[in-house]
């Protein structure tokens, strides 16, 4: 059997099934493995994915391998595998995967290393770590690479910054800001998944609480939308004053963190910042207060303050840890302040992430095709991919548009015609 470390292998034909089932809302993906699987674009082709490892990631990943690529996972999150979509693609899929739901921040790293022992010419990564780690841990390796993707904002960031500094050594596709990921995975998909996490951990009635949402980026929206539809009071934090005002105008309640904090009966951050839910706002925090986050990085709720805070801690339902304060409010933490759509339910919705990962295998291909002529920064994904994306999913949906006629053509390029 190919390299792997999976929790058990015997969970395979559980997670084949889910991935069966997760696949039929996939027809973009569909499509492109049919086609990758004739053309071979990426044959011979080494890949290292750190992302997310779950039903939707092992489309994803088969579709790789049909186009050629040979493929080495590991997850982009400790508490974000499913194990048996792990196991699957081990004895199924013939692909090499390095990820156990659960694993200690060790593990985690060693796993992204094991990984890169494929030397890899093409990163894929969700929240950077992979390609971090590749550039400070294992630069020998960074001969082989000609590109890579990135799927999410806080990665998007970290490379942005990397390339600012000069620090960056080959080009990257910032996949997150295709508009049909964004637009669709970051506030329909978070929106839902986000909303299942918190419903699947506590069980609580969202109609009526006080939601306080730390941020109002695109998966902020999302949360917004669907805790409004839950019937919540719903409150915004923000340090923009655009977004903080389009908040307003989307008819939220917008204050600062400690006034919210005052209030709030479930808060969630999702800035991508640190300390965004702090040591000042525990103590102001009424009893019973439940906190999570759905950004990608476990930093958002100051967990360490909220420790030193703490005369007690106890685990009273999966995935729900219990703080009990030296004043004897209890404060509920969800997922360990880790992403809770995955920590806690199981992430997004494959229609969504149909998209998300269309993206992915389509810019894998351009970047294989066009690697050379790209300079070591991070660019956005092409427009003719974005739309032709938007184009199969709309054709999957049965869903038809109107084009332009020749008479409009013209008056869009012309400058002379007014009213």
């Amino acid at each position: 059997m190919i390299k792997h470390d999976v929790k058990d292998i015997s969970l395979a034909k559980k997670g084949k099934l889910r991935i069966e089932w997760a696949a039929r809302e996939m027809p973009v993906l569909k499509i492109i493995s049919e086609r990758f699987r004739k053309e071979k674009p990426l044959k011979g082709i080494r890949m290292a994915a750190c992302l997310h490892v779950t039903t939707e990631t092992a489309s994803l990943m088969e579709t790789l391998k049909a186009g050629g690529a040979e493929v080495a996972l590991c997850a982009s999150n400790p508490l974000s595998t499913q194990d048996d979509v792990a196991a699957s693609l081990v004895r199924n899929s013939g692909i090499s995967v390095f990820a156990i739901k659960g694993e200690d921040t060790k593990t985690y790293y060693r796993h992204i290393k094991s990984a890169l022992l494929l030397k890899p010419q093409i990163t894929m990564d969700d929240g950077a770590d992979l390609v971090s780690t590749l550039h400070k841990d294992e630069r020998s390796l960074l001969r082989n690479v000609i590109g890579g993707t990135e799927e999410t904002t806080t990665g998007v960031i970290r490379l942005k910054a990397m390339a600012a500094d000069g620090a960056l050594q080959y080009p990257i596709i910032a996949v997150n800001d295709a508009y049909t990921k964004h637009l669709f995975d970051n506030r329909y998909g978070t929106g839902q998944s986000t909303m299942d996490g918190i419903i699947r951990a506590t069980n609580r009635l969202i109609a009526g609480s006080v939601f306080v949402i730390c941020g109002y980026g695109w998966c902020a929206r999302g949360v917004a939308i669907r805790a409004k539809g839950h019937g919540a009071r719903v409150i915004i934090t923000e340090i923009d004053p655009l977004r903080a005002l389009e908040a307003t105008m989307d008819g939220y309640e917008v204050m600062p963190i400690t006034d919210a904090s005052r209030i709030g009966d479930i808060f969630v951050t999702a800035t991508g910042n640190i300390n965004v839910i702090s040591k000042t706002c525990f103590q102001l925090m009424k009893d019973g207060a439940i906190i999570c986050n759905t950004g990608h990085f476990n930093v958002e709720v100051d967990i360490e303050s909220l420790k030193k805070l703490s005369k007690a801690k106890r685990a009273i339902r999966d995935y729900v840890e219990e703080f009990t304060l030296r004043n004897g409010k209890r404060i509920y933490l969800l997922g360990e302040g880790r992403l809770i759509n995955l920590a806690a339910a199981e992430g997004h919705p494959s229609a969504v992430m149909d998209m998300s990962f269309a993206n992915q295998a389509l810019c894998a291909e351009f970047m294989v095709k066009n690697a050379k002529k790209l300079e070591n920064k991070v660019y956005s994904v092409p427009e003719k991919i974005d739309k032709e994306i938007a184009r199969l999913k709309l054709k999957a949906m049965g869903i038809k548009i109107d084009t332009l006629t020749p008479g409009q053509k013209k008056y869009l390029k012309s400058w002379e015609m007014g009213t």
